[in-house]
């Protein structure tokens, strides 16, 4: 692309593509440039679960619906401390918010987090182009003066090697270990704490706090009667942590890196396995090793996205990479069992090959919209995973049923 490329009066964004499109609107949010891949996403509202999603690091995000930003930002729809994905793409400018729950405007949520939105753009072509050439890689722009060297940007979205084969989970991860003990959300009372009297045995007056804390090695202290999940932490969202508490279970979450040994000093019941970015064959060099240890002493493992992928891997499957993947909060998958149809919410761009599954695996769910394989069993040790995500932050709550088996399991093998 050549550097007189002429930019448009009014025109105070782009988004450029390796391929050399160059697609002008209106910048908003943060002011600079961020380079990743470009996909997109067809939920109707969740925009801050969304962008605060660790699998989306590396992306920058079209929304398909045309009026995000309506509902305002607050404090409470966010699934990590920072956003991860780099930038977001809408048809419609960000208006005031019209939501009892906001906060401030979703804009300057944005511009606070240092992240890139781009207004003005038809976002109905755009995605019809990923579906057909799938995502591109490419460069997301905000300049208010409208100064913009698409040539340079060209060059930079060209440059950047892409998804595949890149490990972020180790980006995206904690660094510590900590205990989890915050529940669901309930209007009015935001997310509620587990309470031990709730548990037999317990004091209600030593409840602890809610949200993650730092101390090592304090579960199962006081007599605390519920199965102890171990997550492992690839780039986690917070509400699936939440439903691991409400479904009934303890908590505690180590890094992405935690060795065998590191993940059994907790003296887990059950292990997770957690959502995230990137290509699960770079984060299985050091993942896969660790849950094929925990399947060989016999751990019960519940994973979900990543972890479904890196289990995959753990079994001997094969992954790669999607024309599109799957991203939104409307996915009908099938249920192998009833044939029953749960409607789900997906993020990933990688996915398990069904065909390369070991004699020992049977596949548990099929998405409906393209046959891929989204949800495995072992038939011989206590472990099954889901591509999509249960925990429906944003989404449906059809599949909300998972963490309360996963936890019953546990249960049971006490």
């Amino acid at each position: 692309m050549a550097e007189t490329t002429r930019v448009p009066d009014g025109a105070t964004g782009v988004l450029v593509l390796a391929s050399g499109a160059v697609i002008f609107g209106r910048g908003f949010g943060a002011v600079g440039s961020a380079v990743g891949e470009v996909c997109f996403n067809t939920a109707m509202t969740g925009y801050q679960e969304v962008m605060t999603d660790p699998s989306y690091a590396g992306q920058i995000v079209t929304f398909t619906f045309p009026h995000v930003g309506n509902v305002g930002a607050n404090i409470e729809d966010v699934e990590a401390v920072n956003p991860h994905a780099l930038g977001l793409i809408v048809r419609e400018d960000v208006t005031a918010p019209s939501n009892f729950r906001s906060a401030g405007r979703f804009d300057d949520w944005l511009r606070s987090n240092g992240r890139i939105g781009l207004a003005g753009v038809d976002t109905r072509a755009l995605t019809r182009a990923i579906r057909i050439e799938g995502a591109p890689n490419g460069v997301i722009a905000h300049d208010p003066a409208g100064k913009f060297d698409i040539a340079a940007l060209t060059e930079q979205a060209r440059a950047w090697p892409g998804l595949e084969g890149m490990d972020l989970a180790k980006d995206v991860s904690t660094l510590q270990t900590y205990d989890w003990d915050e529940g669901l959300w309930r209007l009015g009372e935001g997310y509620t704490p587990f309470v031990p009297s709730e548990v037999e045995g317990q004091d209600a007056s030593a409840a602890p706090e809610a949200g993650p804390s730092t101390a090592l090695g304090t579960n199962g202290e006081g007599g605390d009667a519920r199965p102890h999940v171990v997550a492992i932490d690839y780039g986690l969202k917070r509400n699936i942590l939440r439903n691991l508490v409400a479904a009934g279970a303890r908590v505690t979450v180590v890094p992405a890196t935690a060795t065998f040994d590191e993940v059994m000093r907790h003296r887990p019941d059950g292990v997770f396995l957690s959502n995230g970015p990137g290509d699960p064959a770079a984060t299985g060099v050091y993942a896969v090793p660790v849950i094929q240890e925990l399947m060989a002493v016999g751990k019960p493992i519940f994973g979900i996205c990543l972890g479904h992928q890196l289990l995959g891997l753990a079994i001997g499957a094969k992954t790669y990479k999607m024309h599109q993947g799957h991203r939104g909060a409307n996915h009908p998958v099938r249920r192998s069992d009833d044939g029953r149809v749960e409607i789900t919410s997906m993020n990933h761009g990688f996915a398990v090959d069904a065909d390369t599954l070991p004699a020992n695996a049977e596949a548990t769910h099929v998405s409906l919209f393209d046959g891929s394989l989204a949800g495995l069993r072992l038939t011989d040790k206590p472990a099954f995973s889901v591509q999509y995500h249960p925990e429906a932050s944003p989404g449906p709550q059809d599949s909300h049923y998972l963490f309360e088996q996963f936890v019953s399991q546990l249960r049971s093998a006490a």
